[in-house]
C-alpha cells in the first residue's frame, strides 16, 4: 500500500528539497570583496560562524574579517568560486552522508569530532581543523 501511495505523489513533492544554501550576494570594493549575505549563510547551515569563517577563509586562500552582517574577503574573489567552497563546507559539514538531510549537529568525543544526523541517527568522524 505505501508504495503504490508513494507511487500516485506527484513527481515534485518527491524531488523537492526543504533545505537550499542561499547563493553568496555581494560585490567588490577595489581589492576586497564582500559577502554582504554571509549571517543569512551561516543561519541556514546552522553552524558556528567561527567555524565556517575559518574552513572559508584557509579553502580561498585569504584574509578576511566580520564586519555586521558581511564578510569581507581581503582579494578579489569570484562569486562562483565562494559559492563553490560553501558547497564543499555543505557536503563536508551539513549533509548527513546516510541520509542527505540537514538535520546535524557536529559533536566532539575526546579528540574526535562527529557529524551526527538528528533525522536518522547515523553518526559520522569528521576533519578538524579548530585545533
Amino acid at each position: 500500500m505505501l508504495e503504490r501511495g508513494v507511487k500516485k505523489l506527484p513527481e515534485s513533492a518527491i524531488e523537492k528539497q526543504r533545505f537550499e544554501v542561499p547563493k553568496v550576494k555581494g560585490h567588490l570594493e577595489g581589492n576586497k570583496t564582500i559577502i554582504s549575505n554571509f549571517s543569512q549563510i551561516v543561519d541556514t547551515l546552522r553552524r558556528k560562524p567561527e567555524h565556517f569563517i575559518k574552513f572559508l577563509l584557509r579553502e580561498l586562500a585569504t584574509p578576511g574579517d566580520v564586519r555586521g552582517e558581511s564578510l569581507m574577503l581581503k582579494r578579489k574573489i569570484s562569486a562562483s568560486k565562494v559559492n563553490e567552497k560553501i558547497q564543499k563546507y555543505t557536503d563536508e559539514f551539513v549533509l548527513c552522508p546516510e541520509c542527505g538531510k540537514p538535520d546535524t549537529q557536529i559533536i566532539k568525543e575526546k579528540d574526535v569530532s562527529y557529524l551526527k544526523c538528528m533525522a536518522c541517527g547515523a553518526k559520522h568522524p569528521i576533519k578538524s581543523f579548530m585545533n
